[in-house]
């Protein structure tokens, strides 16, 4: 005979029933619960990235750091606030070497010739514009670093009087002068609006004094008087009639 499996124990049964069930109640709290979590975590913000500077901060901050750089390599290193006039002139020397503008020099054939025919010798240089724009930026940057406005090296009469005198080498070198701007005065302007103004007010006197031509006076009071006196003369004349 085969042998026949006891029957499961109805209380084993039970038992395993509740287990799952226990089990199972201890897992939906446990999800209830890390749901709670996630939903009261704090969010994250993202800050936005800061505005694209435009081209000419970005090109004063180069300008920037390469005079800086220039200060580092300088024999002996200087630092910025021993940094004067002349400093700065020496380093718009040094930038001549990485100028595009061509500037005859005074024995070359083509001097002061505005479109030579023909390449010549003469060295290249940066342009009187090109480091007149580069100190105005220079001198800004060093104030916004820092700087006072009255210790501000290129703002220096130094620095000034050597890009007049590149000015005026480049103007005669090239054949190109360069003119200023002019601009209006408002003194030219008031003084015109005053003398056309004082126009007007000497006209209308001069109709009121039409009146007055009768009696032949050159003074506008005297010419009232003898209006006054021909009336009084006339009007004697008709009462005695």
């Amino acid at each position: 005979m085969e042998p026949t499996s006891a029957p499961p124990d109805p209380t084993t049964a039970k038992g395993g029933e509740r287990e799952g069930e226990r089990g199972g109640g201890g897992g939906g709290s446990s999800s209830t619960t890390t749901t709670s979590y996630q939903h009261h975590a704090p969010a994250t913000t993202t800050t936005p990235p800061p505005p694209p500077l435009s081209r000419y901060e970005s090109q004063k901050r180069r300008d920037w750091n390469t005079f800086l750089q220039y200060l580092k390599n300088h024999k002996p290193p200087l630092t910025l606030g021993r940094c004067s006039g002349a400093h700065v002139i020496e380093f718009l020397k040094y930038l001549d070497q990485f100028g595009k503008t061509k500037v005859h020099a005074t024995g070359c054939p083509y001097f002061g010739h505005p479109s030579p025919p023909a390449p010549c010798a003469c060295p290249l240089r940066q342009a009187w514009g090109s480091l007149d724009a580069l100190i105005g930026r220079l001198r800004a940057a060093y104030e916004e670093n820092g700087g006072r406005p009255e210790s501000n090296p290129f703002g220096a009469r130094a620095v000034r009087i050597y890009l007049r005198e590149v000015r005026e080498g480049q103007a005669k070198a090239r054949g190109i002068p360069y003119e200023k701007k002019k601009r209006k005065r408002p003194s030219a302007a008031a003084s015109g609006s005053t003398s056309s103004g004082g126009g007007e007010s000497t006209s209308l006197p001069a109709d009121g004094g039409g009146g007055g031509g009768d009696s032949g006076s050159s003074s506008r009071v005297a010419s009232g008087s003898g209006r006054t006196t021909n009336v009084v003369t006339s009007a004697v004349a008709s009462t005695t009639v």
